[in-house]
């Protein structure tokens, strides 16, 4: 299922979800991905740039032993953390490790990866922003990319894998677009031995990809409990402000708060998705 557009209008142009993708693009062209990288200057340059849980957890680099133990040529002790002497020295010294778990928000693992974070960015954060304005997108999108970065962390603390992209940031949106606009209609691209477009509820799309999350492979790559914990942070900050209409005067735009108080539209004004049944091919 690959979600392709979603019928959900907005009022304002989404200046900071722009931002965001440029920023994510441009690190990922200007700054990771130079011309003929080689697979080890990529972990070089994670090593160097990027979230690591170990040094989260300790608020210091990696030490060269720890970073041996895991990478080195007899290494693969990926749970390498405390490993060897303390007196070891730093294998980046003067790494700002808190500086990194920003940075990591806007770096990427591969095509795919900054491909489909961007898409879903796109289809999903203009309405949140829209709503919110921006910057209280800005602040929530940064927030629920710490958030997710802090729940992978407290699952695997002695981790030395860097941890690199948006998706624990973009699962708070999709969270928050979950509990805001369950019955959005979205265009989707279904594959099931051959392709073809349907519109879908944006609850079952979204519900969908959050259940995958924990049949992931534990040696895919994929920090499965960023992804839980970005989107499940989104969806309780949904809530509450769905839930409070105080918090929701607060935290929405006025010409949405004022119209909201009397009914809230599931569909974020699009109308019921049985409306566009006639967008699908064959119907």
């Amino acid at each position: 299922m690959f979600p392709l557009a979603d019928v959900n209008p907005t009022r304002r142009t989404p200046v900071v979800t722009i931002v965001v993708m440029l920023a994510c693009i441009g690190v990922w062209f200007g700054w990771q991905q130079e011309p003929q990288r080689t697979d080890l200057e990529d972990l070089v340059f994670n090593i160097e740039e990027a979230a690591i849980p170990c040094e989260l957890v300790r608020g210091r680099p990696l030490t060269t032993q720890e970073l041996t133990a895991a990478f080195g040529t007899n290494g693969g002790d990926l749970e390498a953390c405390g490993l060897g002497s303390p007196e070891s020295p730093p294998a980046v010294p003067g790494k700002s490790v808190w500086l990194a778990a920003l940075a990591s928000l806007f770096f990427h693992g591969g095509w795919l990866h900054i491909g489909g974070n961007l898409l879903y960015l796109w289809i999903f954060g203009n309405n949140i922003e829209d709503h919110l304005g921006r910057l209280r997108f800005l602040v929530f999108y940064l927030a629920a990319g710490l958030v997710a970065t802090a729940v992978h962390v407290a699952l695997q603390p002695d981790s030395v894998v860097p941890v690199v992209g948006a998706s624990g940031a973009i699962a708070g949106v999709m969270g928050a677009y979950l509990v805001w606009f369950p019955r959005a209609p979205v265009r989707t691209l279904l594959v099931l031995g051959f392709p073809f477009l349907v519109t879908i509820q944006a609850r079952w799309i979204l519900g969908f990809w959050f259940l995958l999350q924990f049949f992931t492979s534990p040696n895919s790559g994929v920090a499965w409990g960023a992804h839980v914990g970005g989107f499940v942070f989104g969806a309780l900050v949904g809530a509450v402000v769905r839930l409070s209409g105080p918090v929701r005067h607060v935290s929405w735009k006025r010409d949405y708060r004022d119209q909201m108080d009397a009914r809230w539209d599931p569909t974020g004004g699009a109308g019921d998705v049985h409306e566009y049944r006639r967008w699908t091919p064959g119907r």
